[in-house]
């Protein structure tokens, strides 16, 4: 008779298991089929103008007519990318989600003590929107049309010179270029970089390293002379300027990857549903020809494939630290 009570309590705790195991599937897809029940808010680690800015309007319009949601885009500029990132993070909301390139965000470990969340955990991969085109310009007033002429002229001129760089990766690729080469160039900070190409193209500043698609108006201007794409090989939208590889300068190499990340807790199955949104977006030919005169070339990924591309990311960031003697702070 024990025997019988035995097997009939634990038939009936597997039976109750299985019943809650099904119950949270259930409700799982329940919240993909319910996302989004109100405005989904894209928060941005840049100001107006910027690549990110660009291609966050450009799909606003579609995902919002996809998803049946108003699509609000803000930028939340400053404090190297954290104000952006603890906004997403903090909310662990899934109709807020971060919109910007892996570079705000992947080498926050190394150049930030007590940070308050870890990005390879806190942060979940939704979706890979383009290829942010990296590039490295001079004044016009600096007189120089390469990456070697701005060497030599950086050593014949130590301290005299300073620049404006993207938070982030591209930051971090910068200063290991400065410190291979024993350049002494002063920074010049800003809370929101898209304003560094003006002061660029006025001589304010000498030298400036971010996204081409915000220093492009500039460069059409006169202003300004791109002396690289911090790439491994051209790119098609500027083909007559040479890589940084191609230039001499292979540790000059930033290629990160503009998408939508989620908080940590964000459902798999909400931000696939997410996902399907923005890849559909992508096929809208009006936004690809933007996303390409922006100077950001379409990339689409689902959520694995931008999950690997995040992951790439923070290899290539932990070897550029190895070479740098650079260890994290958290």
């Amino acid at each position: 008779m024990f025997r019988l009570i035995g097997r009939s309590i634990s038939t009936l705790a597997i039976l109750v298991m299985a019943q809650l195991f099904a119950s949270s599937g259930q409700a799982e897809t329940g919240q993909a089929q319910n996302w989004p029940q109100r405005p989904v808010l894209l928060i941005l680690p840049f100001g107006p103008g910027s690549g990110a800015d660009i291609a966050a309007r450009l799909l606003s319009d579609k995902l919002q007519k996809i998803w049946g949601q108003p699509v609000v885009v803000e930028g939340r500029p400053g404090g190297d990318g954290l104000i952006s990132v603890r906004s997403v993070v903090n909310a662990k909301d899934d109709h807020i989600i971060f919109f910007g390139p892996t570079s705000a965000y992947v080498v926050h470990p190394y150049v930030h003590e007590n940070l308050a969340y870890d990005p390879e955990r806190d942060l979940q991969p939704i979706a890979g929107v383009a290829k942010v085109q990296v590039a490295i310009a001079a004044s016009k007033s600096l007189g120089v049309a390469s990456l070697k002429e701005l060497v030599a002229h950086a050593k014949a001129h130590p301290e005299k010179l300073s620049y404006g760089v993207a938070p982030g990766f591209s930051e971090f690729v910068f200063n290991g270029f400065l410190r291979e080469n024993d350049l002494k160039i002063a920074k010049v900070p800003y809370r929101d970089i898209t304003q560094s190409p003006q002061d660029l193209g006025l001589g304010r500043i000498q030298l400036v390293m971010m996204s081409y698609a915000a220093m492009r108006a500039q460069e059409q201007i006169g202003d300004i002379k791109v002396l690289a794409m911090a790439d491994t090989k051209r790119s098609a939208i500027a083909p007559d300027v040479p890589s940084a590889v191609e230039a001499g300068f292979p540790g000059l190499v930033a290629s990160p990857v503009l998408g939508l990340m989620g908080h940590r807790d964000m459902p798999l199955d909400v931000r696939k549903k997410a996902a399907a949104g923005v890849l559909e977006a992508l096929k809208d030919e009006g936004v690809i020809a933007g996303l390409s005169r922006s100077g950001q070339p379409a990339s689409p990924m689902g959520v694995e494939e931008f999950a690997a591309a995040v992951k790439d990311q923070f290899r290539q960031v932990a070897h550029i630290a190895k070479l740098l003697n650079i260890e994290k702070k958290n």
